[in-house]
Parts: structure tokens; sequence; C-alpha cells
């Protein structure tokens, strides 16, 4: 599994209007950016975006994920700090 793959399975799941995902063969980091974010919880918005990772992860693809969740608004103001330049 490739950084890209966890992306198509995000991107497929769930309408997001950026994404970032970072892989290096066990471990996975997601950025994940919508406005669909703004009225969840801070578990609702990780379960989320963990739901459609749960197959990969139950097969051993993935073994530890970090999610970062921001609305449009905030990720304009942390991007910055969170991407490399």
């Amino acid at each position: 599994m490739q950084a890209a793959d966890i992306e198509k399975i995000l991107n497929d799941a769930l309408s997001l209007d950026d994404l970032h995902v970072t892989f290096d063969g066990s471990q996975c980091s997601i950025i994940a950016v919508s406005d669909e974010f703004e009225e969840m919880s801070r578990v609702k918005k990780q379960q989320t975006v963990y739901a459609p990772l749960t197959e990969a992860i139950n097969q051993g693809h993935i073994h530890a994920v970090s999610i970062k969740t921001f609305t449009n608004s905030q990720w304009q103001r942390e991007k910055k700090f969170l991407l490399p330049s």
C-alpha cells in the first residue's frame, strides 16, 4: 500500500477539500480538510476519517494512524506550520 492508495480510499469515501497523506510502509499520517468537520466533535472527526481505512488496518497494511482534521478556515491558518515550503 502506498500513500496514493490511502488518498484514493479517503477521497472516494469522504468529501474533502484538501488531503495530505504520508505513509512509511506501516505508519500513516493524515491531514484532512473539510468544512463538514465544523459541527463534529473531536472524536467524531477522527472516527469519520478512520472508518474508510478499517479494512486496510485489519488486513495489516496500516499499523498506526495519525489524523489531524481542519475546516478550510482553520487550514488556511495552520498549513504554513504543518506543510514543508
